[in-house]
């Protein structure tokens, strides 16, 4: 039987004296809604356990022992107004040994804002990742009037990677266990939690669970893949069976699936990915070749029980929009990885500053038109298709005429190398 690595809590959040691995820079050039909100940002981190789950990892065709499944989660959540801003995060790198400091702008432990219920993000990362990977959303989406919540997903974590199996089957079930989390959280924390209104974000193979938890459950052939689950325990996924069926919550509003994995090797198709009932914004680097780009625009097409949007990052590869900057030590090699572990987090076109303030911009509105019902944001996605081809058409007032078709929220020559598509439920 294979031992479990400790999941102890990895962070440490003190006054930061300096800049240090900035995971919250947003460039001068950023879209409109990049830039951070009014509320000054907590954070904290939870230890969770959902007991009784089957332990994949030393699961066999013959025996599927259970154990109790420890999930540790940071929570970013609008703080009281005067909160000091700045703090240090201590995180690994790709390699799991590494350990970094990352800076941004939550105070830990600093009271949360009373008086008022905010909607839940989940956010979860791919394989590997830790519940860092994405810090720039859920900072950035805190300081807007949300309680996120990253989880390291156990098994699938830098300093905790095991076998595929346990990611895939266990994916979905941890968004849904940290959701049935936070809606019983005691304290002030808890009161400021509105689960009613709950967005998840995923990225690769946690893009992968958003999807399976929104309602797109897997395929009859994926649950026997020799290399995926043993004993066809995905098939507890299945889609259209009664356990994928209550697997899926009403609660969870919008999600947001950025390079989801999972088409590219048969876990969906039509008839499954038809299942699909969240209003979904999906976005990828057009020249992916993990998720594969052309998968994940299948899925964009045969979704059609929701309304979608497809953002594509023209000529990026898998890491679009996702990562954090690659910090400053990931540029060095190291002994456990044949590659240099800032190509975990970089693309070898784009800035990713500039790619995480356009997520973070189109998160905001996509998030705000559904979970806050600000119809006022549905006009950052009513956009012409290519960027390039917009027209920037202005009166001497500085307002749009007719003509104008220039990308909203974007400054003057910022609207470059972007698609940015939609279609409805039906279509």
């Amino acid at each position: 039987m294979k031992t479990r690595r400790s999941l102890a809590a990895l962070t440490v959040l003190v006054a930061a004296p300096a800049l240090a691995n900035p995971i919250d820079l947003i460039r001068p050039d950023a879209p409109e809604l990049a830039v951070y909100g009014v509320f000054p940002i907590g954070v904290q981190t939870l230890e969770l356990v959902h007991t009784n789950q089957v332990d994949i990892v030393n699961a066999d065709d013959d025996s599927l022992p259970e154990y109790d499944r420890p999930l540790t989660a940071e929570v970013w959540y609008p703080a009281v107004q005067g909160t000091e801003s700045g703090g240090e995060y201590r995180a690994f790198l790709r390699d799991g040994k590494t350990e970094v400091t990352l800076t941004g702008r939550a105070a830990r432990d600093a009271a949360p804002a009373a008086g008022e219920k905010f909607p839940l993000i989940i956010i979860s990362h791919g394989y590997p990742g830790n519940r860092y990977l994405m810090s720039h959303l859920g900072e950035n989406l805190a300081s807007k009037g949300y309680v996120t919540v990253s989880i390291d997903h156990t098994d699938s974590t830098y300093s905790d990677q095991d076998i595929f199996g346990s990611t895939l089957y266990n994916r979905p079930l941890d968004q849904k266990f940290v959701l049935e989390q936070m809606a019983t959280l005691d304290g002030p924390l808890g009161a400021i939690i509105n689960t009613d209104a709950v967005g998840v974000i995923g990225y690769s193979l946690g893009g992968y669970g958003a999807l399976v938890f929104g309602g797109a459950g897997v395929t009859q052939s994926s649950t026997e893949f020799s290399w995926g689950t043993p004993s066809g325990l995905l098939s507890e996924h299945l889609a259209g069976s009664e356990s994928h069926e209550a697997l899926v919550d009403p609660r969870v509003k919008a999600i947001i699936a950025i390079g989801p994995w999972g088409r590219n090797a048969g876990f969906w198709d039509a008839n499954s990915l038809a299942g699909l009932r969240v209003p979904t914004l999906l976005m990828a680097g057009g020249a992916d070749d993990v998720s594969v780009y052309d998968t994940i625009r299948t899925i964009f097409e045969e979704a059609g029980g929701a309304d979608r949007h497809l953002l594509t990052f023209e000529h990026a590869n898998h890491n679009a929009a996702a990562p954090i900057p690659a910090p400053k030590e990931a540029w060095q090699p190291v002994d456990e990885l044949e590659f240099i572990p800032f190509e975990h987090y970089a693309d070898p076109v784009w800035d990713t500053t500039r790619m995480n303030n356009i997520a973070q911009h189109f998160a905001t509105a996509f998030l705000d038109l559904h979970l806050k019902n600000d119809k006022e944001k549905g006009k950052y996605l009513d956009l012409i298709a290519v960027a390039e081809n917009g027209i920037l058409a202005l009166d001497e007032d500085g307002k749009p005429t007719e003509d104008h078709t220039y990308w909203t929220g974007f400054p003057v020559r910022t609207a470059k190398g972007l698609r940015f598509e939609t279609l409805l439920k039906g279509e």
